[in-house]
């Protein structure tokens, strides 16, 4: 199991920094690659940009908790959240497999 995990590319765990703009205050988020990928992809599903979808975040949550203690790792925790959710989704919609057809055996012939 682990191999599969160990021969990541190493640029996906690399991290970047990114400078965004939250309600005019300039702030430097940084992230793995593969997160800001993710977050990519959430704010193209979304139809806006990355740092739309992040100041949307961070509004949402300051909202909701009234803080944001670590807000590089809340929006890794998004991301994990993000796929377990796309992936439940596609189980749901996969068709399920009828179970094969019992297979009865065949008594033993009655001795004449």
């Amino acid at each position: 199991m682990c191999e599969y995990f160990v021969k990541a590319d190493p640029i996906a765990y690399e991290q970047r920094t990114r400078s965004v703009r939250i309600h005019g205050v300039l702030t430097s988020i940084r992230l793995e690659n593969m997160a800001w990928d993710i977050l990519a992809e959430m704010a193209d599903a979304e139809s806006c940009t990355t740092n739309h979808l992040i100041v949307t975040f961070h509004d949402e949550i300051m909202a909701h908790r009234g803080e944001v203690p670590n807000f590089a790792s809340f929006l890794r925790v998004t991301c994990m959240r993000y796929l377990r959710r796309q992936l439940m989704a596609a189980e749901r919609e996969r068709p399920t497999v009828a179970p094969p057809p019992k297979v009865v055996a065949l008594g033993a012939r009655a001795s004449r």
